[in-house]
């Protein structure tokens, strides 16, 4: 299965046996995202990171998968550095950009920013988020960190909690997680549940409702999401909204003893500190797991062999 060359958009570009197929080369790149292997199977080549938005985990971890396998990098993140403060178009800056490494890494403000950049490059396109849109490297950690904790996706059954409106990271995940067969719960207040528009598309019909407390005693895997002041147009929308669900011990007192609490991070209140020493935390974990999946998709974009 060849995925040299591969624009990395939205997992809608994907299917299952791709998706299981960057699994399944994620987990062995751990011991290399850990240090605890070494190779520098890609180098010589050239990462450009681009950035238009604030990012920890996404350009640090991009950064991280390339340095373990002998990428240099690009970081283009400091916009008022560059020629877009004067002006440049998108098409154009990626032009250049393109001409300067072998595969853009792109993180976006507006929606459908990503594709319109693999238009214009030459070189393969991976999106790092875009709006409120897609954030498919995300989605594929995600996937593999269920994977490890589970051993297995197929029929799990995850409760999705919080802004899942504007929340690009579960648009995503939920359209990969019913090719997985998952049983999907939307926790969120009428006006931040899921869109329409994103749960027609879904195999199988998921619950919505407000109130986690009716359903977190029967879920495999809680996705905590937070409620994203940047995303509100209205600021006063926002304070009505803020602060909506908390989990702590006590809550998790009606869980599973295995469940697992996944968070894309980063967390302001909506995950209590004293859950971090529970076996159910698994969201730093799960920032970690950005780093295997990241080499994965470089290394089989860039043509890597020998590992």
């Amino acid at each position: 299965m060849s995925f040299y060359d591969k624009d990395i958009i939205s997992i809608r570009d994907l299917n299952r046996e791709q998706i299981e197929e960057i699994l399944k080369v994620s987990e062995k790149m751990v011991p290399y995202a850990m240090g605890e292997k070494k190779t520098k199977v890609l180098e010589g080549r050239i990462l450009g990171n681009l950035f238009f938005e604030p990012s920890t985990r996404t350009r640090l971890s991009f950064e991280s998968a390339a340095h373990r396998l002998g990428v240099d990098v690009i970081d283009v993140s400091e916009m008022s550095m560059t020629s877009i403060s004067k002006g440049e178009t998108l098409a154009d800056t990626i032009r250049m950009v393109d001409a300067y490494c072998d595969l853009i890494v792109l993180r976006h403000p507006h929606e459908g920013a990503a594709r319109l950049a693999a238009k214009f490059s030459e070189n393969p396109v991976i999106n790092a988020g875009d709006g409120a849109g897609s954030h498919p490297t995300q989605t594929l950690l995600d996937l593999f960190t269920i994977k490890r904790a589970m051993k297995d996706i197929d029929g799990a059954n995850v409760v999705l909690v919080g802004d899942l409106k504007y929340g690009r990271t579960v648009h995503s995940l939920v359209e990969a997680l019913t090719m997985f067969g998952a049983k999907l719960t939307f926790v969120a207040p009428e006006t931040l549940q899921m869109p329409d528009d994103n749960i027609k598309g879904l195999r199988g019909k998921p619950l919505l409702t407000d109130k986690l407390e009716d359903v977190i005693q029967d879920a495999d895997v809680l996705y905590v999401t937070r409620i994203q002041r940047e995303r509100f147009p209205d600021p006063s929308e926002y304070n009505k909204v803020s602060g909506t669900y908390r989990i702590d011990n006590e809550m998790l007192r009606e869980a599973k003893s295995d469940l697992i609490v996944m968070h894309p991070l980063p967390r302001v209140d909506e995950i209590a500190p004293e859950v971090d020493g529970t076996p159910h935390a698994k969201y730093f974990e799960q920032a970690f797991n950005g780093i295997p999946v990241r080499m994965a998709l470089l290394y089989m974009i860039l043509g890597g062999e020998g590992l």
